[in-house]
């Protein structure tokens, strides 16, 4: 965290803003465009220690039959044992293990739960600042991203296109933007 939002007190308790936040993923569609996705509910937060960013964490737990691709039928086939099994394993998680850095890059590194799969990601993050917003409470914004292959969760689903190629790609952008308020 920068010096200049040392003249707030960042250490705390935050939760997720939803209305300010996105959790979303980007896959390669066809061999030729990508398609973005997002998830419009979850809650989640962080403790943060200003002083000493590795004893921070974060958790957050998405309702995975809101995934948005903006196409209903696309959407439905996520949410079938194809994809997601949202029937078996409705929430998609993440928990984190470790936080490193400073100033505004930061390595968070946690435990992604998907399809009852948990798997070990670090996501590389930045610290976009802090502000006291117009109520008066100390608001926080960061951003991040890591790319995973989905057949490590089980999602193998796929079909060859007649040119080459596949349908969907193996590896899958995850990624976030997400504004916090001090509770």
């Amino acid at each position: 965290m920068t010096a200049e939002t040392n003249t707030l007190e960042m250490t705390g308790t935050y939760a997720f803003d939803p209305t300010h936040s996105r959790f979303g993923f980007v896959a390669r569609h066809a061999m030729v465009t990508k398609v973005r996705g997002r998830f419009n509910e979850f809650e989640g937060g962080f403790e943060i220690d200003a002083d000493t960013p590795s004893a921070s964490s974060a958790w957050l737990v998405i309702q995975g039959k809101s995934v948005d691709t903006n196409n209903e039928q696309r959407d439905e086939h996520i949410r079938t044992n194809d994809f997601l099994a949202l029937d078996e394993y409705p929430e998609i998680t993440f928990r984190s293990s470790g936080i490193e850095g400073e100033g505004e890059d930061f390595k968070v590194t946690g435990d992604l739960t998907v399809r009852g799969v948990t798997r070990e990601v670090t996501f590389d993050v930045t610290f976009l600042g802090a502000v006291l917003d117009p109520w008066g409470n100390t608001r926080i914004g960061f951003e991040g991203s890591t790319v995973i292959r989905r057949k490590d969760w089980g999602v193998s689903w796929n079909h060859a296109i007649e040119a080459g190629g596949v349908m969907v790609s193996e590896k899958v952008t995850l990624e976030f933007e997400i504004a916090a308020v001090k509770q």
